[in-house]
């Protein structure tokens, strides 16, 4: 009698595992609120983008309002109305989402750039390294974050430039902080140790080890550093300290808005704080979802 040998299936005797990146995809997509933000960031920056393309109203000089009813109610024309130098407050508003958008992402990137390399330093080197650069970030906090700003700004001027530096520059402490942690446990793990032991060099090990297990955070970090950035340009213009005219930002429209809400003008006010509001909290629950996505526990083996 000849025995036969019945075929193994390899695709049901071997696991199939999900690579790393369709989990981190899965596990954001699993947050609903996160990628509703991201709808509606993505549109609410093509718009501020591509609007003052698609629609070249001037918004520069105010010369070119001329004939147009100021402080003007929403109608068919105007659909937001317009402000009191005359401009269409819609137009306005993606011409200043422009300069929010664009500052506060340039400014957030700085800020996350040098906290995460001032912690990561700070953290693994440890010892004295660690104790002085610790004390000059706690003198740097005792200074309150928007006196320090003003400060500077009035010193040195208010150029879209010298903003999206002074911004980036002042706003990186608390994520050195954080980043510092990551780095002080991570290299008192078995892996960090064990290179060490082989002869590996610090930086190295902060190359291949730190930065690579330090990304949930570094991704978190980085995102709320970009809406914290849009909160200080606002803030500054707010306080009549942000872009210089003819340019305008948000804070900077919700001043005068602010001036002319005691009119009734609520369409210079309101509309544009519930899509600064809603951008901002975009902001916060991508972030959320992000550092759900590139935890490690939460992948798959």
């Amino acid at each position: 009698m000849t025995l036969t040998r019945e075929p193994v299936d390899d695709t049901q005797s071997t696991d199939q595992v999900t690579p790393v990146w369709r989990q981190r995809i899965r596990i954001f997509r699993h947050n609903k609120l996160a990628v509703i933000s991201v709808v509606y960031l993505v549109f609410i920056t093509a718009l501020c983008y591509l609007m003052p393309h698609i629609d070249p109203g001037n918004q520069t000089n105010q010369a070119a309002t001329f004939g147009f009813r100021w402080n003007a109610p929403p109608s068919a024309h105007h659909w937001l109305g317009t402000d009191s130098s005359g401009f269409d407050e819609l137009g306005r508003i993606w011409y200043g989402g422009q300069y929010s958008m664009t500052l506060g992402f340039l400014a957030g990137f700085i800020t996350i750039v040098v906290g995460t390399v001032y912690g990561m330093i700070s953290g693994f080197f440890g010892g004295v390294v660690d104790t002085v650069m610790m004390r000059i970030i706690d003198a740097m906090l005792s200074i309150p974050f928007y006196f320090l700003l003003i400060t500077l700004i009035t010193i040195f001027g208010r150029s879209t430039t010298f903003l999206i530096v002074v911004i980036g520059v002042t706003g990186w402490f608390g994520n050195a902080r954080i980043i510092r942690g990551d780095a002080l446990l991570i290299r008192k793990l078995e892996y960090s140790q064990a290179a060490t032991s082989m002869g590996a060099s610090k930086w190295h090990i902060i190359r291949q080890h730190v930065f690579p297990n330090s990304i949930s955070n570094i991704v978190t970090v980085a995102t709320f550093s970009v809406a914290d950035a849009i909160l200080a340009l606002s803030a500054l213009g707010f306080l009549g300290l942000g872009i210089r005219a003819p340019q305008t930002d948000w804070g900077t429209m919700l001043q005068y808005g602010a001036v002319q809400l005691q009119n009734n003008y609520w369409w210079q006010v309101y509309p544009l704080g519930a899509i600064f509001i809603l951008v901002v909290v975009s902001i916060n629950y991508i972030g959320d979802a992000l550092r759900d996505a590139f935890e490690v526990r939460l992948l798959e083996r």
